[in-house]
């Protein structure tokens, strides 16, 4: 039974590597069609590119007008297309891209398929020669095969170890690199829908302003309601895009590391067992730990070719972002990550929050030329309060009647310290509101003043951030550090991690079968010695009498 598995591990081990070659060749040969296909025949003292690098190159315009994102990385085999080129470039909402990067795992694969079926019919046969095999004869135990079959026993099982310990390390590296990129992604969105929340409520508080029982017109007022709700979308849907696709990320990935810390510790101590009932010679036990092993490894071999497509995946990502941070362009699959503000809120929010802001400083400077710098009789009763003294200066407008930006004149005050200078104008006042110490300004006619210029500072200061929403710039800078600090370690990692289960998988499967040869090289080096260096016909006195026995 040992050589029946012995030999079968063998056919299993040659097949899975040649598996792998082939299937390297047909990787290679995919990459070279991609060469063939997006450049040129190169000038014969110019260097080929290769095909997986991260640099963009410009295909012919797609029907639509969104951007296709890294075409030349995604340049795969479809096989949900009949094996057709996929020339949709990164999105990660198409089915088509999803199989297309699964179809970069499909070596190994198939090395796991061959080792799982061809193990597995070996094991059928095994167990019909055990069902009906004679007793096996000896064979003579070679101090060579001895020998070398401990040397690769334990050279492998420090593979498969040094292999768990690389997987371990990687896994835990990657999860918390990815979680790290998600959060900030997030957290990037939320501040984004955040300050649009607060433009909102600005400008509420902008309609809801009254100086002297004057406010906004009343058109602007229903331009104010209508970006509102404008505004408001925006925010919820950035803030709700981010974090479902962040959760469903995070979901994935949780269930991943959860499955390859199993396999790290099943592999570990099945490893460690494996070696001990081997070197012990405990023939059922390694028989079941082969068993073992060969589901082991099958889910090993998986878990590798889901990690490189996540790698592959990942790299075609942080090139997607690399392409479009040079071409920030709105309604592309990025949109799905971090979605670009709609072009007409943003152009929208940031014209009412000038318009706003400037009508709300004519307001105030209305006021002070008309009512605070003018000495009015006390029979004047709406507009008097016996104001009195230095006259106020005026509020600086930041914005031309055209919108566009207006440097201070000389005399007035700017926004971020207009309340400071008017303080020292407001006079004592009774309760009726007469004033009746040296002023310009009332307590309450302050307090207006004051929440005015509050409103008025907080739109301006937005209108930055408006601008950014209006080109999708704040996404560029995002992306750009996703880009810059996270996306090498992210590729590094996960790199690792399909390496390490590549070399766990490789180093078990050769494992068991040394598990099995250094047994029965050990069962006949300590069976009765001596015994086979007699000379024929001779036998020991018990068996002679074995002998006896049978022909009674």
């Amino acid at each position: 039974m040992a050589l029946v598995i012995y030999y079968s591990l063998v056919i299993v081990s040659t097949a899975s590597f040649v598996s792998f070659s082939l299937a390297h060749e047909m990787e290679m040969e995919m990459e070279m069609e991609m060469t063939m296909a997006f450049q040129p025949s190169p000038p014969a003292d110019e260097m080929w590119i290769a095909p997986n690098s991260d640099d963009t190159w410009d295909l012919e315009p797609a029907e639509s007008d969104d951007l296709v994102l890294a075409p030349r990385r995604t340049y795969r085999k479809d096989p949900l297309d009949h094996f057709q080129i996929y020339t949709g470039g990164w999105n990660i909402t198409n089915r088509h891209y999803w199989a297309s990067v699964a179809y970069t795992g499909l070596p190994i694969f198939v090395i796991g398929a061959i080792w799982f079926a061809t193990f597995g019919i070996c094991l059928f046969l095994i167990c019909l020669c055990y069902c009906f095999r004679q007793r096996e004869p000896y064979a003579s135990s070679s101090p060579i095969a001895y020998a070398l079959s401990l040397i690769f026993l334990l050279l492998f099982s420090m593979a498969a170890i040094i292999g768990c310990v690389v997987l371990y390390s990687g896994q835990g590296k990657f999860h918390s690199n990815i979680i790290n990129t998600l959060q900030y992604v997030v957290n990037e969105a939320e501040f984004t829908s955040q300050s649009l929340r607060n433009v909102s409520e600005h400008l509420v508080a902008a309609k809801q302003t009254s100086v002297v029982q004057v406010s906004l017109p009343p058109n602007v007022q229903t331009d104010i309601d209508r970006i509102q709700t404008m505004i408001d979308t925006s925010a919820t849907t950035l803030t709700t895009t981010t974090q479902h696709n962040s959760r469903h990320i995070s979901k994935l990935l949780h269930s991943l590391r959860l499955a390859l810390i199993i396999i790290t510790i099943a592999m570990l101590l099945l490893t460690f067992l494996g070696l001990a009932f081997s070197m012990l010679g405990m023939t059922l036990p390694v028989y079941i730990l082969v068993i073992a092993g060969w589901i082991l490894v099958t889910g090993t071999f998986i878990l590798c070719a889901i990690f490189l497509l996540l790698h592959n995946a990942t790299g075609d990502s942080c090139a997607a972002m690399k392409q479009w941070i040079q071409n920030p362009t709105p309604h592309t699959a990025l949109d799905h990550i971090l979605p670009c503000v709609d072009q007409p809120t943003a152009q929208q929010s940031l014209t009412n929050t000038k318009q706003v802001t400037s009508q709300l400083v004519d307001l105030i400077n209305t006021v002070i030329t008309n009512v605070s710098n003018i000495n009015f009789a006390p029979n004047f009763v709406q507009l008097y309060y016996n104001q009195s003294g230095p006259l106020l200066p005026t509020l600086c407008n930041p914005f031309h009647p055209d919108l566009s930006d207006r440097p201070c004149a000389p005399g007035e005050v700017h926004l971020d310290n207009a309340t400071q200078v008017w303080s020292g104008s407001v006079c004592r006042a009774s309760p009726s509101g007469i004033c009746f110490t040296t002023g310009r300004l009332s307590p309450n006619l302050y307090s207006q003043f004051s929440a005015t210029v509050n409103v008025c500072t907080g739109l301006y200061q937005y209108s930055p951030f408006l601008i950014q929403l209006e080109d999708c710039s704040y996404a560029r800078q995002t992306f750009l550090d996703v880009q810059t600090k996270y996306c090498p370690g992210l590729q590094k990692y996960s790199q690792t991690v399909y390496v390490g289960l590549l070399m766990l998988a490789t180093a078990v499967m050769m494992s068991l079968l040394f598990w099995v040869m250094y047994g029965r090289e050990r069962r006949h080096r300590h069976r009765r010695p001596g015994k086979e260096n007699m000379p024929r016909g001779f036998v020991y006195a018990k068996d002679q009498d074995c002998e006896d026995d049978k022909q009674k």
